[in-house]
């Protein structure tokens, strides 16, 4: 008998939490748990710690696999991460940090930066492969315009899986930067202006008093006429 000491950790985010049913089930070079349930609730930045009995022992852990589905209504869960604890002190980290949305199914590879030239396991293999079909499935590209950059390949934002959105910590962020920038450069003279520079010495002065603050040169500013 061989046990296994595991935590699984939800992220301390905005309804990360979950309703619905987790389990785990562990995936090492010699073979492979039973599935466990984990919790029937997990609240933002909680972690639950278990024990995981196996008939042998599976030999190094190379992935998790984490299964969530519904009790009652959908209740999507963010997980940040698992820890595994071999009966021999070994510690294996598998950081997660996505949302896990619907019955499903989700495997985590260990964190340990490994390329696909050191996958000697054809288990590994297995889940890189797969892995890179979902993601080429994900972000399929078009053209917008004759000439244009292309584009991911969907109607609207919503079509897009919850890990590529945006957070709505991160827009709100973003938003709020917005509004700091178009207040600063309402005060400076700089949003309203409805006449040509002076000099380039002029645009450093209003350029300076924001430098370090910009993201990706988005500014809420006309272009200056000439």
């Amino acid at each position: 008998m061989a046990s296994y000491k595991v935590t699984v950790a939800t992220g301390d985010v905005e309804e990360a939490g979950t309703k619905n049913a987790i389990s785990i089930t562990l995936v090492g070079s010699r073979g492979e748990s039973r599935k466990t349930t984990v919790s029937l609730l997990f609240l933002p930045g909680q972690e639950k710690s278990l024990s995981v009995d196996c008939g042998r022992d599976l030999g190094p852990i190379v992935l998790v696999r984490l299964h969530k589905w519904r009790l009652f209504l959908e209740d999507a869960w963010f997980c940040k991460d698992i820890r595994v604890t071999a009966p021999d002190g070994t510690l294996y980290r598998f950081p997660c940090y996505q949302w896990l949305e619907g019955v499903t199914t989700v495997e985590v590879r260990e964190g340990s930066g490994k390329k696909l030239v050191d996958d000697e396991l054809q288990i590994l293999k297995e889940h890189r492969r797969r892995e890179l079909a979902v993601r080429q499935e994900a972000f399929r590209w078009k053209n917008f315009a004759q000439g244009w950059p292309r584009c991911l390949n969907v109607g609207s934002i919503l079509e897009l899986d919850s890990n590529i959105q945006f957070s709505c910590v991160r827009a709100a962020d973003f938003t709020g930067f917005l509004i700091l920038q178009g207040a600063t450069h309402f005060l400076s003279g700089f949003l309203l202006r409805s006449t040509s520079w002076d000099s380039l010495d002029e645009m450093r002065t209003i350029f300076s008093r924001t430098q370090g603050r910009n993201i990706g040169g988005c500014l809420l500013c006309p272009l200056p006429t000439t």
